[in-house]
This record gives C-alpha cells, structure tokens and sequence, in this order.
C-alpha cells in the first residue's frame, strides 16, 4: 500500500501508514496501519458549544467578566490575604459615583432605581471582590453570593439589552 491520502467521502479522508520492518524478523510483513480522520464527538460537541458561545458572546459579558472575576481573586488570594485589604476601599466607590451622579444631574422615578440597583450591585461585587481575595473565592458563603450576583447581572443585563 501507499502512504497517499485517499479520499473515504465528502469530508472523511483515510491516511495509510505503513511502518517499517522490524530488525530481527526478516520474513514477517510490515504492519499496516489505517487511522480514520473523522472527528471525535468530543470534538463535535466541543465545536458546537464553541460556536453557540461565539455567536451570543454579547449577550454573555457578565458571564465572562463574572469567571474572570472568580480567577482573579483565586489568583490575589494565593498571592497574598492582604490583597482583600487593598481591594476594601473599592466598594465605598460606588456609592461616591451615585451620589456624585445625583448631585450633578438629579434622576429621578425608574432613573434613580436602575442607578441606586447599579451601585449596588457593584458595592456588593467589590465588597466581594476584597472578601474573595483576603478568605478565597470559595470560602464559606463567598461562592452562593458570587453565584447570586452572576444570576443577577446576567438578568439584568439581558433585560437591558433587549429594551434597547
């Protein structure tokens, strides 16, 4: 046989290898082997779920952003407990952002809620952030909150997107 590429079907190709003779065994035939070039369904599946994610991508930034979130305060908490005490100040930021943003241009009815729900959720998500990276990401209730406000800025970020 030849070691070409033979054409199986439309998208199938079969490679044919022919390894050598062994030393030692004179009279024997070559071994003959022929490898299929089908993907596996672990490959299939993988493909499939590759391409649903890169086709709603927008529509899943929270998700992204919640598992970078997880990694990162993973990482901060393996360098050091004391990240948590630098990352601690970042939550009192956004409530200085609401009520600078109240000031300069009061809002007022679904406005103001839609700011003051904003600033909460990133107070919360930095309060974590400075609790996951002092304890772990994964310690005590710190993972059942970080699942919780995953849920919620996802909702909230498909129920923006589809007003808009």
């Amino acid at each position: 046989m030849s070691s070409r590429t033979r054409a199986g079907g439309p998208k199938r190709a079969v490679h044919t290898v022919q390894i050598p003779r062994q030393r030692g065994r004179r009279g024997a035939q070559p071994f003959v082997i022929v490898v299929p070039e089908s993907p596996s369904l672990a490959r299939e599946a993988a493909g499939f779920i590759g391409r649903a994610v890169w086709k709603g991508r927008r529509a899943l930034a929270p998700t992204g952003l919640a598992l970078v979130a997880l990694a990162v305060t993973g990482l901060l908490h393996v360098l050091g407990w004391w990240t948590g005490l630098v990352l601690a100040p970042l939550a009192a930021a956004p409530g200085a952002w609401l009520w600078f943003l109240q000031v300069r241009r009061p809002g007022r009815g679904t406005v103001a809620l839609w700011r003051a729900g904003l600033a909460l959720l990133a107070t919360l998500t930095a309060a974590w952030a400075a609790l996951a990276a002092g304890f772990g990401p994964l310690a005590g209730p710190l993972e059942l909150v970080w699942l919780l406000m995953w849920i919620t800025a996802q909702t909230a970020w498909l129920i923006v997107r589809r007003t808009h």
